[in-house]
């Protein structure tokens, strides 16, 4: 069961304990920059487990399975500054705004977590200081000192999946997401459906909304940069050999893309 914070609720996170923010290729020169929510699914030890068995912490509910991987083979392969979150979207999900219910989730599909019930404003700020707001300052940051350096920013956010949700088969391979700027998810869903063996979804299994998704809107949209969304059947990206695939696919289409963005004069800082 989880275990409430007694001490201060700044400290959420103890000294010893993973920093939220995993960061390479920071000083990348590519006009590409890769974000991954989901990325881990660590939970703070004063936060116990959440009162969530083990097995449901391994599923999707905790994490996006499999985009850990790919991400971090993209970013190496194509030279591309990365930044990711470890902690769990349990604890509080870092694609969601704070007035969001999936902020910090009392039910993540049809598993109930405890340990997000009845929390005080203390509690919940603990969580927004100790993750959230140190992720998307990171972010933040990063973009603006590309920014002031006059290098152009095209903005991709990485996330897998479920094959299955609500008992309804998934047909998606993948999907490119967007809200108000479809010009690089267009580009990006034909590229993807011109390889011949993948259903592509155009805004499918989801959409990015002001409502629903915090990274693209506040992020991307806000400064007018270039960007998508891009989530990947977890299926497909489950082992290492999926990663490493999705990773070859991903980076030989986005440099395809860079050529055709740079051609068009469509980056700007």
């Amino acid at each position: 069961m989880p275990q409430h914070h007694d001490g201060d609720p700044a400290l959420l996170l103890a000294p010893d304990e993973v920093a939220p923010v995993l960061e390479v290729h920071s000083d990348s020169a590519s006009p590409f920059f890769f974000t991954c929510d989901h990325y881990g699914r660590l939970i703070p030890r004063a936060l116990g487990d959440l009162g969530v068995s083990k097995s449901e912490l391994t599923r999707h509910i905790a994490w996006d399975i499999g985009i850990a991987g790919v991400a971090e083979r993209l970013a190496k392969d194509m030279g591309v500054h990365l930044i990711a979150q470890r902690y769990s979207r349990l604890v509080i999900d870092c694609n969601r705004p704070f007035a969001s219910p999936g902020s910090i989730p009392l039910i993540s599909e049809a598993t109930e977590i405890p340990g997000n019930s009845g929390l005080n404003g203390d509690q919940i700020g603990a969580r927004q200081r100790a993750i959230f707001i140190p992720y998307h300052a990171r972010i933040e940051q990063a973009l603006d000192a590309r920014h002031a350096r006059g290098q152009p920013t095209i903005l991709v956010s990485l996330h897998s999946f479920t094959p299955v949700y609500a008992g309804i088969a998934r047909p998606w391979h993948v999907g490119t997401l967007y809200q108000h700027h479809a010009q690089l998810p267009s580009l990006l869903r034909d590229a993807l459906r011109a390889e011949g063996d993948l259903v592509v979804g155009d805004n499918e299994p989801y959409a990015v909304s002001d409502a629903t998704d915090y990274t693209i809107p506040v992020h991307a949209e806000q400064r007018k940069l270039v960007n998508t969304g891009i989530e990947i059947r977890q299926d497909l990206i489950a082992d290492e050999p999926g990663q490493a695939q999705w990773a070859e696919r991903l980076a030989r289409i986005l440099r395809d893309i860079e050529a055709t963005l740079h051609a068009s004069k469509l980056l700007a800082p």
